[in-house]
């Protein structure tokens, strides 16, 4: 018998993958962190199985979602992604990635840890929701909202509310698995690390 899960999944095996092992999963590391803001932003507008079929092309391209090297990425380095098919090839959203390493950077500076900050915002434990249906799963919350408000006054690019929650369900600091999809209780029961 196959497992049930979330309804937001179609058949594609990368896709299913992702749900089983990574999607709400908890995450501390800040270089993970910064890989989820940088394909959050890309995504914007399109669908997440766009993205991920051109992850490992990011990792490659963007120096292995390296903060530090993203954010001394030159005019010249930036105008030759813009060339690389393996991306999603916007301008905009290739300086946001830039700009937001440098801004990363000065939250790493402040707040000792980016994790620090991100968790911040759901103190620290993530948010164990009980959505019985997909209907019920909101695109954004007050708390989208807040941290989207200071991350822009912070000078991040492609931070609205609807790219934070998709960050926050990506990194696990809130449980948006439907209660009826397998990884509901798996996910549920997982330990944070320390920040």
């Amino acid at each position: 018998m196959s497992k049930k899960r979330c309804a937001w999944l179609n058949e594609d095996p990368l896709y299913i993958e992702y749900h089983d092992k990574e999607w709400g999963v908890p995450v501390v590391d800040d270089q993970r962190l910064f890989e989820f803001l940088i394909l959050e932003g890309a995504q914007a507008g399109l669908s997440w199985l766009t993205v991920l079929k051109k992850r490992e092309n990011y990792r490659k391209l963007f120096a292995e979602f390296d903060p530090q090297k993203v954010a001394r990425f030159t005019e010249k380095k930036i105008e030759k992604l813009l060339q690389d098919p393996g991306i999603i090839r916007n301008r905009l959203k290739v300086n946001a990635a830039v700009a937001n390493a440098k801004c990363f950077l000065q939250v790493q500076k402040e707040f000792g840890s980016f994790a620090k900050y991100n968790w911040f915002f759901v103190e620290g434990q993530p948010i164990q929701n009980k959505w019985k249906s997909l209907k019920q799963v909101p695109a954004t919350t007050a708390i989208s909202d807040a941290w989207s408000k200071d991350m822009k006054k912070r000078g991040f690019k492609f931070v609205g509310s609807t790219i934070l929650y998709a960050h926050m369900q990506a990194a696990g600091m809130v449980n948006d698995h439907t209660t009826d999809c397998f990884r509901y209780q798996e996910v549920k029961k997982m330990k944070m690390s320390r920040l």
